[in-house]
C-alpha cells in the first residue's frame, strides 16, 4: 500500500454477532449496493485491502472486510469454544457472516487464510458466491494427503509450520510475534520496502488474545496433528459440519467451482519461490484447482491484494453484476 495513504478508521469499525463469533468489520459504500467480501490471511489484517477498497468503492461495490478469528477485535462469543484454525471452520465463519449480514450472495475475495475460506464457500455454496478472487492459488487443503513429502527444495519453506508444531514454536510466537510476523513479512516481499508505521499498523492485530492459539491449531490441524472442530457455528451435525467438510476435500481433489459465474486467479510478477526463503507457492496437501481467468499482478509484495493491476481487470470482471 502507498506509504502515508489515508486507511480504515477505527471510527468506521462495526460489529455483528456470527456463529462462534463477534466480527470486527469494515463495511464501505452503500447498503443494497453489489457486495464484495476480502479476506485477508496470515500473518496480515484489514489494512491489507486498504487500496482495493478505495478502487471498488470507487466503481460502485459494497466492501466489506473483516478481521479474521484471532485477529485484531474479532472476539469468540464462548470461553469454551475451540480455538480452531481449521480450514472449514474459517468457510463457516464466513457463511455465518454472510447469514448475519443478510447477504445472499457476494463477490469473496482473498488471500492464505482468507482465499480458503472463499474457495470452501464457493465450492461448498455456489450460490452465496457472485464471483471469487484469489492470490496464489484455488487453495483449499487436503488434509488426507499433508503427510507426503514434497521435494527438498520446497520443504524448508515451511519452516515457520513445521516451526508451530513444537512446544518451542509455540513459546516462539508467543513471545516474538511482532519479530516473527515482520520476519516473514520480509521473507514473503523481498521487493516490499514497507515502512514500520505500515506494519505496526497491521501488527496491533496480531495482539488478539487468541492470536497463538488460533494459529497454532491452523498449521497444526491441516498436518492431522491436531482435533477439528466438530460443532461449527452450532449448525447441525448433518449441515456440513467442519470435519465433514476437510474429509469432502480429501475425497474430492477439486471443487465443483465450474458453477461459479466468475473466478479469478492473482499472482504476483516476482514467484516468491524463487528466492531462497520465499512463500511456497501452494499450500502442503493442496487441494488444487483451476482458475478461468488470470492477471499477473505487477508487484511483488505478498498479499497481491496491497496493490492492485492498473486497470485491476479481476477485480472489475467479477464485480457482482446486480
Amino acid at each position: 500500500m502507498s506509504q502515508g495513504r489515508p486507511s480504515m478508521s477505527d471510527s468506521m469499525l462495526r460489529r455483528i454477532e456470527a456463529g462462534q463469533l463477534n466480527v470486527a468489520y469494515f463495511d464501505h459504500g452503500l447498503e443494497g449496493a453489489p457486495a464484495a467480501i476480502l479476506l485477508h490471511g496470515f500473518p496480515y489484517d484489514v489494512h491489507a485491502y486498504d487500496e482495493v477498497t478505495e478502487a471498488l468503492t470507487a466503481v460502485g461495490c459494497r466492501v466489506i472486510v473483516p478481521y479474521l478469528r484471532g485477529y485484531g477485535p474479532t472476539s469468540f462469543t464462548d470461553a469454551r469454544t475451540l480455538r480452531s484454525g481449521q480450514q472449514a471452520i474459517l468457510g463457516q465463519d464466513l457463511l455465518s457472516l454472510m447469514d448475519a449480514l443478510e447477504l445472499r450472495h457476494a463477490v469473496l475475495a482473498g488471500y492464505d487464510w482468507g482465499g480458503r475460506a472463499a474457495c470452501i464457500v464457493s465450492a461448498l455454496w455456489p450460490e452465496r458466491a457472485k464471483g471469487l478472487v484469489t492470490c496464489n492459488g484455488y487453495n483449499i487443503q487436503s488434509i488426507a494427503h499433508a503427510g507426503r513429502p514434497v521435494a527438498p527444495a520446497d520443504e524448508h519453506r515451511y519452516w515457520y509450520q513445521y516451526y508451530f508444531h513444537s512446544d518451542r514454536g509455540a513459546a516462539g510466537l508467543a513471545q516474538n510475534r511482532y519479530d516473527l510476523c515482520k520476519l516473514l513479512w520480509q521473507l514473503w516481499s523481498p521487493n516490499w520496502s514497507f515502512s514500520d508505521e505500515t506494519y505496526d499498523r497491521s501488527a496491533a492485530s496480531f495482539e488478539n488474545p487468541d492470536f497463538v492459539e488460533v494459529v497454532l491449531h491452523s498449521y497444526r490441524h491441516r498436518y492431522g496433528l491436531v482435533a477439528g472442530d466438530r460443532d461449527p457455528a452450532g449448525r447441525a451435525a448433518e449441515d456440513h459440519g467442519a470435519d465433514d467438510i476437510d474429509r469432502r476435500f480429501g475425497r474430492r481433489r477439486h471443487s465443483r467451482g465450474g458453477q461459479l459465474a466468475a473466478r479469478a486467479l492473482l499472482r504476483g510478477a516476482v514467484r516468491l519461490s524463487d528466492h531462497p526463503l520465499g512463500r511456497p507457492q501452494r499450500a502442503a496437501g493442496s487441494a488444487g484447482g483451476v482458475c478461468r481467468r488470470r492477471a499477473v499482478v505487477d508487484v511483488a509484495p505478498s498479499p497481491p491484494s496491497r496493490r492492485a493491476p492498473a486497470r485491476r481487470p479481476c477485480l472489475r470482471s467479477a464485480s457482482p453484476r446486480g
